[in-house]
């Protein structure tokens, strides 16, 4: 059964079409809908590779200082631990769907959670979370890693999702915003 999120800041929906619990943990899949300009900072995972299939329009995958542009029908994988980022940089909506390799239900978790504090106005305006433990954990969970000077930040991120850990954070965000 699928289900779709909104992030009302942003207008970016997703919807889970393959969830890993569904998947014995081989993938989850995600349909997209990135408004222009939409997208996350550089990042890499550890723990998973992302492809990338454009349904509609046109979809933009950064790696390091190489940009590729993608077209409807054209398809792009990120290896595990690739610092990339995906981002919308035509002025109409990007349709796109996603595939997770294995799947990841802490990523999963943590996109209805950033998505449940939008709707909740518990952002800042980009839809970055304003509690700074709740982004450390959300950081965690979804095995989303900074690269650049971002990753001076990694000592203190790390300490407060502990903090966020040690808190049960993590669970209560769970419990709030992952309704399957």
């Amino acid at each position: 059964m699928n289900h779709t999120i909104v992030n009302p800041i942003l207008k970016d929906e997703v919807t889970f079409t393959q969830r890993a619990a569904q998947t014995d943990g081989r993938i989850t899949t995600l349909n997209v809908r990135l408004m222009p300009g939409g997208g996350p900072p550089m990042h890499r995972h550890r723990d998973f590779e992302e492809t990338f299939i454009v349904l509609e329009g046109e979809l933009t995958i950064t790696l390091r200082n190489d940009n590729i542009t993608l077209h409807a029908g054209d398809e792009f994988t990120v290896k595990r631990n690739h610092a990339h980022r995906f981002s919308n940089t035509s002025d109409r909506p990007v349709e796109f769907s996603t595939v997770i390799r294995p799947g990841s239900t802490g990523f999963e978790n943590a996109l209805c959670i950033l998505y449940g504090l939008a709707r909740d106005q518990r952002t800042l305006p980009d839809g970055t979370p304003s509690n700074l433990v709740e982004l450390a954990v959300i950081a965690r969970m979804s095995d989303m890693r900074l690269t650049g000077m971002a990753v001076l930040m990694s000592p203190l991120m790390r300490l407060l999702s502990l903090v966020g850990r040690c808190r049960r954070v993590d669970r209560q965000l769970i419990k709030t915003y992952c309704r399957w």
